[in-house]
């Protein structure tokens, strides 16, 4: 997908030495432009209120405010902005509770930039973007769980396929590769599928299911 004006991104992290890491593996993208930094939750709110920000990538820990709650008040003030969790942490909890403050992203520090600017475009492009690592990260954390039970939704093989690679991190235009399939095929898929599972929450809502269901590969 090409975009049309660069993606105006904010960097919120208590490391000065981290910000400065994404900077110089950003600097080369004419797609991404470094509109601010913050170290800490409360300075990003500042920001926010005085510049265009399209995406904020931002860590879980911080001080004064944190990622998780800075998250939920954007997505109640700031809703056209995107947040994008970069964090060193891959417990099943945390990635969990970022699907359930619905952020739009979520990957790990120990990732390259090819990753981490796919994740800025994907959001860019209005999609979610979960890394392998993190799903991967949710799905041994569900298999832990002993109570753990299925729900007796019918799909058809197609459905499935699509599904798995949902819970993969795939976007749209990848399935409909992999698969050889049209685009809006495939969102003729995922609409099904959100009909038939009843998820709330589009794609993160999608990956619990599966994931909880034993779709995954």
């Amino acid at each position: 997908m090409t975009l049309t004006k660069p993606i105006h991104v904010l960097i919120v992290d208590d490391h000065q030495i981290v910000i400065d890491g994404i900077r110089s593996l950003l600097k080369s993208s004419d797609a991404i432009h470094i509109a601010g930094e913050a170290l800490n939750g409360k300075e990003a709110l500042t920001l926010l209120a005085q510049k265009t920000i399209d995406i904020i990538i931002l860590d879980i820990e911080m001080p004064i405010m944190n990622g998780i709650e800075l998250t939920k008040i954007i997505k109640e003030q700031y809703t056209d902005i995107k947040v994008l969790i970069l964090t060193m942490y891959d417990t099943p909890e945390f990635v969990q509770q970022a699907i359930e403050i619905e952020a739009d992203g979520y990957i790990l520090k120990n990732r390259g930039s090819e990753e981490l600017e796919l994740a800025l475009q994907t959001l860019a492009g209005g999609e979610e973007y979960y890394g392998k690592e993190a799903n991967k990260t949710l799905r041994s954390g569900v298999r832990k769980k002993k109570n753990s039970t299925s729900t007796e939704v019918q799909l058809t093989k197609r459905e499935i396929d699509v599904l798995q690679l949902i819970a993969e991190g795939k976007t749209t235009p990848q399935i409909a590769d992999q698969l050889c399939i049209a685009h809006s095929t495939v969102e003729t898929h995922r609409r099904n599928l959100i009909e038939k599972t009843q998820v709330e929450n589009a794609t993160k809502g999608l990956i619990k299911f599966a994931i909880k269901n034993k779709y995954t590969l």
